[in-house]
């Protein structure tokens, strides 16, 4: 029995591993003490950094973050603010992305417009002016194995010999009106004072690392998604009428499109990838064909190829004006046309032609936010 139980235990604990892509090593984090490892990564700044770049810091902080992840991102501001606050007294800061973009889920981008290749990093860096080097190490995630963060974000603070001194939250709370203790800024101010550092390990708290080796769950994830029903229904200027009033509570994304409409054809996929992104929380997408009643089969076929498992109508009148003038008197009519509805019917995004997906989803974003972090 015994045996039996041995067994199960194994043949369990190596599905477990199968199904959830863990890494077959394990990872063990940096203790303290311990030297900083070197790295040789490329930046979003189209340069290489490695350790002797920062070798005249009196202290240095390497930081693992992401681009997806909203506790992350919730302490950017911190971030750069400790940069400002800390470089005239010789610290240095530099951030390592360790997700392996592959090893990401659709449904893991409902709070971020970008994800973590380092093409997205170097938007996002932008985007908010980050004023410290950011890394990426994905797709191997060598560096940050030797690392070992548990979460992003996490800190590691090392004096002017490069020995760790400090690991693990920034500070104790991710809603910084909230935060009692500053952690990494006492942790730096101790060290710059040449004193000892009581407490110089905390737990973190954030979003898992997505080690290499997760492809293959994605890949499962992606083929369920694939499976999902797709289906069709007419919808006469009533409906219409009510789409646009908008009573759901959700943001509704609508978009008018048809299948001879070269440009509707080209954007419906970056739809398609933002309703999976975002329809796990308060979203909905909705797509609208513009089509005759009678084209419903190839309708139904378009939406098929490209998985679109969401609300999809089409106009139920033979009178496209009719329709059209349901939904928006003023529409004029030409396609792709496309909104972004708050819960009480507000617009929030409206575009006659192709739409820019960043820019829609950082409005999904921005409009998604909760109290979370204020």
């Amino acid at each position: 029995m015994n045996r039996l139980l041995l067994s199960l235990a194994i043949s369990c604990s190596f599905l477990a591993c199968s199904l959830f892509g863990e890494p077959a090593e394990t990872i063990q984090t940096l203790p303290l003490g311990a030297a900083a490892p070197d790295f040789n990564l490329p930046g979003v700044d189209g340069r290489n950094y490695s350790l002797k770049d920062f070798a005249k810091a009196k202290a240095l902080v390497v930081a693992f973050i992401c681009n997806h992840c909203p506790t992350a991102q919730a302490y950017e501001e911190r971030l750069k603010k400790l940069v400002v606050d800390y470089q005239a007294k010789g610290v240095a800061l530099v951030a390592i992305s360790p997700n392996d973009p592959k090893s990401v889920r659709l449904d893991e981008l409902g709070y971020t417009d970008l994800s973590d290749s380092l093409e997205e990093m170097k938007i996002r860096a932008s985007h908010k002016k980050y004023n410290f080097p950011y890394l990426y190490d994905g797709e191997e995630s060598k560096v940050s194995k030797v690392y070992g963060p548990t979460a992003t974000p996490h800190v590691f603070i090392f004096d002017a010999e490069r020995k760790l001194r400090y690991l693990g939250r920034i500070d104790d709370s991710e809603r910084e009106g909230l935060v009692k203790v500053h952690d990494a800024r006492n942790a730096l101010d101790t060290l710059l004072a040449g004193r000892e550092i009581k407490i110089g390990k905390t737990n973190t708290f954030g979003c898992s690392i997505k080690w290499p080796g997760k492809e293959e769950p994605v890949k499962r994830y992606m083929a369920a998604l694939a499976a999902e029903p797709v289906t069709v229904v007419l919808a006469d200027a009533q409906v219409l009428s009510k789409l646009r009033q908008n009573s759901s509570g959700k943001l509704r994304l609508v978009n008018f499109w048809a299948t001879w409409c070269g440009p509707c054809i080209t954007e419906f996929p970056d739809l398609v990838k933002i309703n999976r992104s975002f329809r796990h929380r308060a979203f909905e997408l909705v797509t609208v064909a513009a089509n005759f009643p009678d084209e419903k089969n190839a309708v139904l076929a378009f939406l098929q190829k490209n998985q679109a498992a969401t609300q999809n109508l089409l106009f139920a009148d033979t009178d496209k004006y009719k329709s059209m003038a349901a939904f928006d008197p003023e529409w004029n009519g030409a396609l792709p046309y496309t909104l972004l509805l708050g819960p009480k019917g507000e617009v929030l995004y409206q575009m006659q032609g192709p739409i820019d997906p960043l820019e829609v989803k950082r409005i999904i974003v921005k409009s998604l936010k909760e109290d979370r972090f204020d």
